[in-house]
């Protein structure tokens, strides 16, 4: 199975999560969600789902002017995003359940 293809069907609910408890700029997000375990997930793909969050009222941003370079911009999440997170955990929760499951042989 290629783990490429599980991601991104989990990548928003990835992104939500790690910005849920800090707020974090671009490669910051890529960072965490790396050491959270997501070793392949591209930085392009991160970007876009950052943006595509932020379009969908899910994040907020705000940018910080930096000494050492270009200003970065920050993600936060909203209460729009918070709700969707914790939907996306039940539905996570279930569908992982389920899978196991299956995979163990049983009957669902």
């Amino acid at each position: 199975m290629d783990a490429t293809q599980l991601l991104k069907g989990v990548l928003d609910v990835a992104v939500l999560a790690v910005v849920e408890s800090e707020d974090g700029y671009g490669y910051d997000v890529v960072r965490r969600l790396r050491a959270g375990g997501l070793e392949e997930v591209g930085d392009a793909s991160v970007y876009g789902t950052l943006r595509r969050l932020y379009s969908a009222g899910a994040l907020t941003s705000y940018v910080v002017p930096s000494e050492e370079g270009p200003h970065r911009k920050y993600y936060g999440i909203t209460p729009q995003g918070r709700a969707m997170l914790e939907n996306q955990r039940k539905v996570w929760t279930e569908f992982a359940r389920t899978m196991n499951q299956l995979l163990r042989g049983e009957a669902a």
